[in-house]
């Protein structure tokens, strides 16, 4: 099964580097005010995944940051969420049944 991890990997690496080899033509990326970027296709393509992946986790950090921090002391849960897990099973609120759909189009 090893094997075949490794041959999947090789794969996926020989085939973007078929990718950028047929790719080295310059292309020019238009800014604001009359600036441009003259590089290979390769790096732009490149460049835009690597900005748009640091993007996504800078984005997502505070979500995590509030995750881990609600993991290392559970008494910052709700006070639903901590009412139910400190065994009282009192009933919430009943759905709201007026027939209008609380989501969807």
């Amino acid at each position: 099964m090893n094997y075949l991890v490794w041959l999947l990997k090789a794969a996926i690496f020989f085939t973007l580097f078929a990718f950028a080899l047929n790719n080295q033509q310059a292309v020019a990326v238009n800014f604001f005010f009359g600036t441009f970027w003259k590089a290979p296709l390769v790096l732009v393509v490149l460049t835009a995944f690597g900005i748009g992946l640091a993007l996504g986790v800078l984005l997502m950090m505070p979500r995590w940051w509030k995750k881990r921090a609600l993991q290392a002391n559970p008494s910052k849960l709700r006070p639903a969420a901590a009412s139910a897990e400190s065994g009282n099973n009192t009933p919430s609120a009943p759905p709201d049944n007026t027939g209008i759909p609380r989501h969807g189009l």
